[in-house]
């Protein structure tokens, strides 16, 4: 999907678009490209849901999932070698 600006330097962004991603954006500037990022209309709403069972979990058992991923990874590491 393609698009231009119009002389005041507007985007359209296309109807189906902003159905899916909503009418907000921040914009992320590189060297070579920019991207929009949606903006969620409550952002604190999509960090919790983001979240998920974080919310109600304990930072040892949130240490340990992190510590059981880890180990996981690199066992798969040691086996491809």
């Amino acid at each position: 999907m393609s698009t231009e600006t119009d002389q005041q330097g507007r985007l359209y962004i296309p109807k189906e678009v902003r159905e899916k991603y909503g009418d907000k954006y921040h914009i992320v500037t590189y060297e070579d490209r920019l991207e929009l990022i949606p903006v969620a209309d409550d952002p604190l709403a999509a960090v919790r849901e983001a979240a998920g069972g974080l919310r109600d979990a304990s930072v040892e058992k949130i240490r340990g999932d992190i510590k059981a991923e880890a180990k996981a990874e690199a066992r798969e590491k040691d086996a491809d070698r």
